[in-house]
């Protein structure tokens, strides 16, 4: 079971992360950009934050 969890995120965290350049590209487009204008700390600290989000919600999630 736990691998059939582990492919249905995927699969959603997949169709989620697609959404978004279908839906709007030009954002898409200048949101990558300035990502990839923002500094290696500023990088890091968003992806921690992301990370303690995701955890977070899993948590509530499975509790």
């Amino acid at each position: 079971m736990m691998w059939h969890d582990i492919f249905t995120a995927f699969a959603l965290y997949l169709i989620l992360e697609g959404m978004i350049p279908f839906i709007s590209p030009g954002n898409f487009r200048k949101t990558v950009a300035r990502i990839a204008a923002m500094g290696d700390n500023n990088l890091r600290m968003s992806g921690l934050v992301a990370m303690a989000a995701g955890l977070l919600l899993l948590y509530i999630v499975r509790s």
